[in-house]
């Protein structure tokens, strides 16, 4: 069993919560916020012990490893902490504030020799994880172009007074939406290399953008656009889609579903040329606890097997999450 912690039990550390304590090898030994109220609820309805102070958690509990799901602008101290007493660490995305303080954070595990994950959930979803083999396959050929999306309901309306609306905590639609399409598209094109052009736009906040949209280089020369809006209400929730533009074929994929036209014959085992239309149910792996969507409960589980050894830990590592905060610097930059 991997005695675990968590660190912020807001949505989505409860979420953690939850698929850790039905995860058959996890045993959730402490859970620390600094709301009372939240603290006095776990304690009433949960068997979990109660902290207001990670490290008195970490003092009495002794976890081998800890979730930290607190606003961004905490991540860098209390990772460092973690990484400094060798506790493992998932921590919940974006990675950091800046991208100086990640790269601190990504030496600092690797001499540590701890296993890091950062939750871009994305990389957990069977479709996208299709477009990734098809990608591999070569089956498109070369890829020229790229559109990377997202929109979703978050602020519709003024005077939304909280951490999405201040900067210094991680809020705005670049670090908090922007950022799981840009890691999308770093794990399945390239890195991010170069940022022509941004435009960072509030629509209802004052302190933050609402919407970006940028012009983006990758490092093997591909460019594409960025275009993330999370002041959309014709969404019901977060939809991200990302179509893919190549010489032999084209790639339309969201969480749901993924469209893909192949201009010849020789195509990946199970398609045809022309168009073809496939849907999560086709790719989705079963997992032993579903809550929002599986690839919230698979994260965890691969979390959980690479400290066991029975996976790489080669999935959203702290150095590919950082990878994703120097693109968001460049954006910043380019604006």
């Amino acid at each position: 069993m991997i005695k675990v912690g968590l660190i912020g039990a807001g949505k989505m550390g409860i979420s953690h919560l939850s698929i850790l304590g039905a995860h058959p090898d996890a045993e959730v030994v402490g859970v620390c916020d600094t709301s009372k109220l939240v603290l006095d609820v776990l304690n009433k309805y949960t068997p979990f012990p109660c902290f207001s102070d990670h490290k008195k958690m970490l003092e009495v509990s002794k976890p081998d490893a800890v979730f930290v799901s607190v606003p961004t602008k905490f991540h860098y101290e209390i990772v460092k902490d973690l990484l400094s007493q060798s506790i493992h660490v998932f921590a919940e995305k974006p990675f950091c504030l800046t991208a100086k303080q990640g790269a601190e954070l990504v030496e600092l595990a690797k001499q540590k020799g701890l296993i890091n994950q950062v939750g871009y959930h994305n990389k957990f979803i069977g479709t996208f994880n299709e477009v990734k083999n098809i990608l591999n396959s070569g089956s498109i050929g070369d890829i020229y172009h790229f559109i990377g999306e997202s929109y979703g309901p978050v602020v519709v309306k003024k005077k939304q007074d909280n951490w999405r609306s201040n900067a210094s905590e991680g809020g705005g639609c670049l670090m908090d939406y922007a950022s799981h399409v840009i890691d999308l598209i770093n794990y399945l094109i390239s890195p991010v290399k170069n940022v022509k052009s941004s435009l960072l736009k509030p629509i209802f906040s004052e302190g933050v953008e609402d919407s970006v949209f940028s012009l983006l280089e990758l490092e093997n020369n591909v460019s594409g656009v960025l275009s993330v809006n999370w002041s959309d209400d014709t969404y019901r929730k977060m939809s991200t889609q990302l179509t893919i533009l190549g010489k032999k074929g084209k790639i339309v994929s969201d969480a749901n579903e993924l469209k893909v036209f192949f201009k010849e014959d020789n195509c990946p085992e199970g398609y045809t040329k022309g168009w073809n239309v496939k849907y999560i149910t086709d790719f989705a792996e079963e997992v032993d606890f579903y809550l929002r969507g599986e690839e919230y409960s698979a994260q965890v589980d691969y979390f959980i097997k690479a400290i066991q050894g029975k996976v790489p830990n080669n999935k959203n590592t702290f150095e590919s999450a950082w990878k994703t905060d120097l693109a968001i610097e460049l954006i910043k930059l380019s604006a």
